[in-house]
């Protein structure tokens, strides 16, 4: 796998790290030892020492790259979901059970939801929630009983997942049970990855001003031209979300409309299933005081950057120069980060 790995980063322009390649082979041995194949499958009927990879590192350094190749390269039923889409699943089949009067238990969502599937990807996981924190514990212990492997990118180490979160002793269950049954490995690159080849900012605009405004109003009927204006209506589980400004794929928002009021990751992934080049006006900066406001905005950018669409923003920050509230500091790292990447042109607008 390692020459596939070294002719894909030569394919793709990426440089040639030494320490992305340590871990591929420390993912290899991983598969070796614990996955099983049509071929070996009998072979590794027994207990598995191990059944997750647990990757964490900083922003910028290649982890989604990373497992996303290795991922692909794997010959056997399997699984990628972005954390939060997972976990949406998850709530979705419980609140659909309970509707019905039926058993919505965690061991039936494993069985007859991942019964087929040898191998989970989890990206970009982070514990953000007390009902999260409550139930993975229980749901890994049932997801490792069944023999299932998972594979996992964050931020984060294990040992300080939801770390001073709310009643953090009801989360210490699942961070035993990740640490018994997955190998930890760190990614670690001194230089952001995505910054190469990347030398200006064309559609990130500060400070926030009547000439910053002027720029991307200008920038945005330039490459919306030709399209129709029409207001969009969303449907989260019953709850209507209207785009107003909306153009034939092309969405524009005031950070307001998406991260002062009460919505979350299903309402994001579904905004993001209907654009494919979205406006952000007047984001602030952060700090304790606006801490939820920020947390839906890491939230918003994890999806938009999972799906892969390009941003234009203007912002009280700039990408040097940032502020954050105190429990939010590391993962608002990744998303400036990402800011930084779905801004410029190597995002393309379709």
């Amino acid at each position: 796998m390692k020459k596939k790995f070294l002719k894909y980063c030569l394919d793709n322009k990426f440089q040639k790290n030494m320490e992305q390649i340590k871990i591929l082979e420390l993912l290899n041995n991983f598969q070796n030892n614990n996955i099983s194949n049509n071929i070996l499958n009998k072979f590794f009927q027994k207990k598995s020492k191990k059944l997750g990879f647990y990757l964490h590192g900083s922003v910028g350094v290649g982890k989604t790259m990373l497992l996303n190749f290795f991922f692909n390269n794997l010959n056997f039923s399997k699984q990628r979901m972005h954390f939060n889409e997972f976990m949406i699943n998850f709530h979705e089949y419980r609140h659909d059970n309970k509707l019905k009067g039926l058993d919505n238990s965690i061991v039936n969502f494993v069985k007859k939801n991942l019964k087929k599937t040898e191998l989970i990807y989890l990206d970009e996981f982070q514990v953000t929630n007390i009902v999260d924190a409550m139930i993975l514990g229980k749901l890994f212990e049932n997801i490792f009983k069944e023999n299932i492997k998972i594979i996992i990118s964050s931020n984060i180490k294990i040992k300080d997942l939801y770390k001073d979160g709310l009643q953090r002793d009801q989360f210490i269950p699942f961070i035993k049970i990740i640490k018994k049954y997955c190998l930890e490995h760190e990614l670690t690159i001194d230089q952001d990855y995505r910054k190469y080849g990347i030398s200006k900012l064309e559609r990130f605009f500060y400070p926030v001003n009547e000439k910053t405004f002027f720029q991307i109003s200008s920038i945005f009927r330039e490459i919306s031209k030709k399209k129709v204006i029409k207001s969009k209506e969303i449907f989260i589980k019953g709850r209507k979300f209207i785009i107003e400004n909306y153009l034939e794929g092309f969405a524009r928002f005031n950070f307001a409309d998406l991260c002062s009021t009460p919505i979350g990751a299903e309402d994001y992934i579904k905004i993001a299933e209907c654009c494919n080049f979205i406006t952000i006006d007047n984001i602030p900066d952060f700090n304790d005081d606006n801490a939820d406001k920020q947390q839906r905005f890491i939230t918003l950018i994890d999806i938009l950057y999972e799906k892969k669409i390009p941003l234009m923003i203007s912002a009280n920050f700039n990408y040097a120069n940032f502020n954050s509230s105190k429990r939010l500091i590391n993962p608002y790292k990744r998303t400036i980060s990402r800011l930084f990447e779905l801004t410029s042109p190597k995002f393309e607008i379709n």
